[in-house]
């Protein structure tokens, strides 16, 4: 499950990250990095990542002209990100000159677009979410990010080799925060996540590696 565990780094210096790396890296095979964190440090970080031999998961969301995302795609693969995001809603052929940027490449970070964020609630969110899957699909994306509430209708409708990551994961002894389509690591893995990030109940606990650790055993 340590492969199928993503810590998200949401913290606002490259010590903080280190330590929070160094700590976990026993229990934790790959870390995200989101846009506050690469915004303090930028690849500094993926290359400490990288020398403890763990994985990064670079969550920028990347939403652009397709020229300028297709740029952004190939630079995150030369630093051997091992997944990367982008926002299904910047359209079908932006997401598709993103997937082609890494045609022929031998080692190339997975892209999954992101589809509607957790912290949104109503009663459409699920089809939107299968609507954008397919777009992703369509652009020879790896896969979506979407809510554990969505996951076996994504499952359905892409097929099951189709990746999904699920943020919003909150065990039972941990705070929602602004997080709305949430539910448990056990259930998200029993709906059919392929990855799972846990943030704040793991990097906010005091000890740290002892939260990862609990999560596992949820997982199974």
């Amino acid at each position: 499950m340590r492969n199928r565990l993503i810590v998200a780094l949401d913290v606002n210096s490259f010590d903080k990250a280190k330590k929070l790396v160094d700590k976990l890296s026993p229990y934790v095979n790959i870390f995200k990095v989101g846009s506050r964190l690469f915004t303090v440090c930028g690849p500094k970080i993926i290359n400490y990542i990288n020398k403890k031999r763990k994985k990064t998961f670079l969550d920028l969301k990347f939403f652009d002209i397709p020229n300028t995302v297709e740029g952004a795609v190939r630079a995150a693969a030369k630093y051997g990100v091992f997944m990367t995001t982008l926002h299904i809603s910047g359209g079908f052929d932006m997401l598709k000159k993103a997937a082609g940027a890494l045609k022929g490449k031998k080692k190339k970070p997975l892209l999954v677009g992101v589809t509607v964020l957790t912290s949104k609630a109503g009663k459409d969110i699920a089809k939107e979410v299968i609507k954008l899957a397919l777009i992703a699909k369509k652009a020879k994306l790896d896969g979506v990010v979407c809510s554990p509430k969505e996951t076996r209708q994504v499952k359905r409708a892409c097929g099951n080799k189709f990746i999904v990551v699920n943020p919003g994961i909150r065990p039972l002894w941990a705070m929602r925060g602004d997080q709305r389509r949430v539910t448990t690591p056990e259930k998200a893995i029993e709906n059919g996540a392929d990855f799972i990030v846990v943030g704040r109940p793991i990097i906010k606990a005091k000890y740290p590696s002892l939260a990862a650790q609990k999560i596992l055993e949820e997982m199974v």
